[in-house]
């Protein structure tokens, strides 16, 4: 028990009263210890203010006995702090001559949650009882001095706690004091109601030093976004006084702001406003826009002004721009360039952009395409592709801002009308089948007559199963075609169409043709005749003689110079094709000098290769880790089987491999600048044009060479594109590489067992459906000429592969990479045709960038601004990749033949 010293105090706080002997009128009956000897008395008398009280006294100068006296029980109440203010008189013992004398008396106190006390309960000794304080005089009465003058009283104010029970007793103890005890009084100390901070807390008794008062915020306040679970608290301090600030505090909510004081909110008054909670006054309403309402969060906008979803609440109102002026058009052929004004009136925005429609032609179909957008397009400028000749088109300009799409409004637009002029071939007629078997067809057709300058370059047939709709497609530049790889005795619906130098032109009617059901065609032929029997036995033994004459790595010996590529899965024994397409090479002539490396199977490393009769050179070492299973080891050693049988300056050459001993090695040439993209990152910028586009040639003459043997690559990507000290580009990696059929017009690949494909660089029909053909590898060769113009940026940056399926599937395609000049990306482009039949052939890639090499001048040619300059900041600030995708994403490519015109 802890009792202040020093003179008195004075209650400057709420206290509530739970005992006041100075108030009481009659007797107060406290018990008195030993009841035999009786020495405190019961007295009225009067106070200092002439009142009639009642009160004790003693005087036992002369008795060393202790006298006790007990007040009646007192309630706690919810206090776990009293306070006793007990005012009393002392004589001095120098007066009273009495060797027994004491100038001071104990205060003890009693817990009981009942009052249970009795004359003998509890026991009159220290414990059970508690003391509180030995209590001294400040002033004594003297029997000579103070007798008939001015008698002095003491007042003490002693603080009883922690207090647990339901009440308790105060016993006084005096042994030789002489004294009156002139009143006692219990109460204890309150907080009172408070408004700080905008909250309001009640009147709270004190309980403990951790224990928070609650409160709430004050009318027309919150508490901050984030902390709406946790009301203001305060503490409320045991001496009744409130402690800190709140915490959790509140704010002024939207619509009002702090008074002259924190404890009060006030509306905004008309014409002003303010938007969030917390700090902050009234502000007045932003252009065009106005409130007559008290307390508003925002100020309406006023008729015909708007503000867009994505515009703060502070931000003035605008309004849809006026039409686009001026348009101008500039026909060639069947491309449209329109070019026009900005409009006068902008609305008061800079959000300004364009949408260019089509209109007033009959049939329109989806093969027009804008470039660089249809929609979003920040230029005054766009090309518009793939029109038909001899059509009156009209095409309208529209100009949109951020707020054009929340009007109600028509976007204001200007248009214009063009009639194109080129000719495109003319149907093909007289689709026929000239043959048929259980698994293919043989058709024919006649060649449309040209009535201009223009030839046939090919032609493009799409056939489908009558109940399947969809569409296969196949190229040829002859006036016939063998479908293979058919169903028997099923029904096809084929389609075929021309292309010139104009483009495409109509597809034929539909025709249909049935296969042949099991075995009727040679049954049929064989019961004709017994010479035909003969004729086509003889025929199937001259077949089998050349197959035989054939050797094994893919050479024909009767005149047949192709070679072919000839997967090593389907040997019986894998270990054949390692044999047969890689040279074995002795663990003695290879010396592994460092790691540069990991990869699927092992460690990849650099070392010498030194062939007796050889000049020593460095190769690249791919290892099989120990443990692995025969599993692993086909499937290690299966790359090299594949690498053995190409021999080009573009492809990344098979020295031999190790598989007699171990490690069991795969020994490539040595690549100085390792793989290509980050050999670019690291060199961002430092080559020209010119280099560029020879690494492009390199790598799609090298594809052109996989793609003449019947080979897809499946993954090819900057990454698996190896660098040597050269700049020579040379194709790598044919982990996920297939074998195509010779003999197929639309060779593909159907993975069965589905696995991991390197989603950004895939065609959408290999992703789909797992069709992998020399047209998906040419989808994947855009995107390295893409990653090899942007210096080995990531294709589609941060997008998820979801969103990148999800985009190509819209028609969205990547845009030019700064710099790039024009023709490159319009290659890119026809690379990325969604018909994969459209896309360019190896050949008429490499052509293509013949020409530009042989014509350095069509290399300056580069996109307009606009969207570059929005990549080039995207390329720069990583942290907004995807907004800015999100203005540039809508570069949109239809179905349109590839062009190859730069």
């Amino acid at each position: 028990m802890r009792a202040p010293a020093g003179s008195c105090w004075f209650l400057l706080v709420p206290a509530e009263v739970l005992m006041n002997t100075k108030l009481e009128t009659s007797d107060l009956r406290w018990t008195t210890y030993p009841a035999d000897d009786p020495q405190w008395e019961e007295v009225s008398g009067l106070d200092d203010e002439s009142n009639s009280v009642r009160t004790y006294e003693i005087c036992s100068p002369n008795s060393a006995t202790a006298y006790w006296l007990r007040t009646r029980w007192i309630p706690r109440r919810a206090a776990t702090t009293l306070y006793v203010e007990i005012r009393f008189t002392m004589m001095e013992c120098s007066g009273l001559n009495q060797r027994h004398c004491k100038e001071t008396f104990n205060l003890y106190h009693y817990q009981s949650d009942a009052d249970e006390a009795t004359p003998t309960h509890p026991a009159w000794m220290e414990n059970p009882y508690t003391k509180v304080a030995t209590v001294a005089a400040d002033h004594l009465l003297s029997v000579s001095r103070d007798r008939g003058g001015e008698r002095r009283s003491n007042v003490k104010l002693l603080r009883l706690e922690p207090l647990r029970g339901a009440g308790l007793y105060l016993a006084f103890h005096s042994q030789g004091a002489c004294m009156a005890l002139l009143s006692v009084r219990v109460f204890y100390r309150k907080c009172p109601p408070l408004r700080r901070a905008f909250a309001s807390f009640p009147e709270t008794i004190p309980h403990s030093l951790v224990e928070q008062a609650q409160g709430v915020c004050v009318e027309n306040a919150v508490t901050p976004p984030g902390e709406q679970s946790r009301p203001p608290s305060m503490l409320c301090g045991e001496d009744g006084q409130w402690v800190g600030q709140p915490t959790s505090s509140c704010a002024c909510r939207p619509g009002y702001e702090a008074g002259e004081t924190d404890v009060r909110c006030r509306a905004c008054p008309s014409g002003q406003f303010k938007a969030g909670s917390g700090p902050g006054g009234c502000s007045p309403c932003p252009a065009y826009s106005n409130t007559q309402i008290p307390g508003s969060a925002y100020c309406p906008c006023r008729p015909g002004y708007h503000r867009a979803d994505s515009d703060p609440p502070h931000a003035a109102c605008t309004r849809p721009p006026s039409a686009p002026r001026s348009i101008v058009s500039q026909i060639n052929d069947t491309m449209v360039t329109l070019e026009w004004s900005e409009p006068l009136d902008r609305g008061g925005r800079g959000d300004l952009t364009y949408r260019g429609l089509v209109g007033s032609c009959s049939p329109c179909d989806d093969s027009i395409v804008y470039r660089p957008v249809q929609r979003g397009l920040t230029q005054r400028r766009v090309v518009v592709r793939g029109l038909r000749p001899h059509t009156r088109y009209t095409f309208t300009v529209q100009s949109l801002n951020g707020v054009s799409a929340v009007s109600q409004s028509e976007p204001a637009s200007d248009r214009v009308n063009v009639t194109t002029s080129r000719d495109v071939p003319p149907p093909v007629s007289s689709l026929r089948r000239a043959a048929a078997s259980e698994t293919s067809l043989t058709l024919e057709w006649t060649p449309p007559l040209l009535q201009n300058q223009y030839q046939v370059l090919d032609y493009q047939l799409r056939y489908s199963p009558k109940e399947a709709g969809q569409w296969q497609y196949v190229s040829t530049r002859s006036s016939s075609l063998v479908l293979t790889g058919l169903q028997r005795a099923s029904r096809y619906q084929v389609q075929v169409r021309a292309r010139s130098q104009a483009g495409y032109g109509s597809f034929s009617a539909v025709s249909s043709f049935n296969t042949h059901p099991d075995g009727t065609g040679l049954k049929s032929v064989l019961k004709l005749s017994p010479e035909l029997h003969l004729f086509i036995f003889r025929q199937l033994i001259s077949y089998r003689r050349a197959a035989e004459m054939r050797d094994k790595s893919g050479h024909y010996q009767m005149g047949q110079t192709m070679k072919v590529y000839i997967d090593p899965f389907t040997y019986e024994d894998p270990n054949e094709a390692v044999r047969e397409f890689a040279k074995e090479i002795d663990a003695s002539f290879v010396k592994i000098e460092e790691v540069i490396g990991a990869g699927e199977f092992g460690e990849v490393c650099r070392g010498r290769l030194r062939i007796p009769g050889r000049k020593e050179n460095y190769v690249a070492i791919k290892t099989l880790k120990g443990g692995y299973t025969e599993k692993q080891r086909r499937d290690f050693l299966s790359e090299a089987s594949i690498m053995g049988q190409f021999q080009h300056p573009n492809i990344i050459h098979l020295e031999g491999v190790i598989t007699t001993s171990c490690p069991v090695m795969i020994l490539t040439e040595f690549m100085e600048n390792g793989a290509l993209d980050s050999f670019l990152r690291m060199n961002d910028g430092q080559f020209t044009t010119i280099q560029l586009v020879g690494m492009l040639r390199g790598i799609a003459a090298g594809m052109k060479y996989l793609s003449d043997m019947s080979f897809v690559h499946r993954d090819l990507a900057a990454r698996n594109i190896l660098v040597n000290s050269n700049l020579v580009c040379k194709v790598s990696d044919f982990g996920l590489s297939r074998f195509l059929t010779e003999n197929s017009s639309d060779p593909t690949y159907t993975s069965s067992l589905g696995g991991k494909i390197p989603i950004r660089w895939t065609a959408p029909e290999a992703i789909a459906y797992r069709k992998f053909t020399s047209a998906s590898d040419a989808w994947s060769y855009g995107i390295v000429m893409w990653e090899v113009m942007s210096y080995g940026e990531r294709p589609y940056w941060d997008m998820s592969n979801q969103d990148v399926i999800n985009a190509i599937e819209q028609d969205y395609r990547l845009p030019p990479p700064p710099e790039c000049p024009a023709s490159l990306h319009a290659l890119m482009l026809d690379c990325w045709q969604k018909e994969r039949a459209n896309r360019p052939r190896f050949c008429d890639v490499v052509a293509a960038l013949d020409r530009l090499i042989r014509n350095p001048a069509s290399l300056k040619v580069t996109h307009p601004e606009g969207p570059r300059d929005l990549l080039r900041v995207g390329v720069t600030l990583a942290g907004h990749q995807k907004k800015i995708l999100s203005s540039i994403q809508t570069l949109r490519i239809h179905k349109t033949p590839p062009t190859l015109l730069y």
